[in-house]
């Protein structure tokens, strides 16, 4: 594993335990046991899959080129007969 991939698991791991001392299921349970701990990460990858998925549709693609709202919906403001 590389310098960085290792500061990366550690970074990752060092705040999923943080996350674990208040954390609490979808269903309001706490994290009891490891099948809770695997569900509380199943829940926390789902809502970081669909922010992902929320900021590319506002913001566009992640090239850097953000969606210029004027021209959002690629209407040129002339009527279509």
């Amino acid at each position: 594993m590389y310098t960085n991939e290792r500061q990366i698991a550690l970074s990752v791991l060092e705040g999923l335990r943080e996350d674990l001392t208040y954390a609490r299921l979808n269903n309001g349970s706490r994290v009891l046991d490891v099948a809770d701990l695997r569900q509380y990460i199943y829940e926390q990858m789902n809502r970081i899959r669909t922010t992902a998925h929320v900021t590319e549709v506002l913001y566009g693609n992640s090239n850097g080129h953000g969606q210029d709202i004027s021209k959002g919906n690629g209407h040129n403001g002339k009527v279509q007969l």
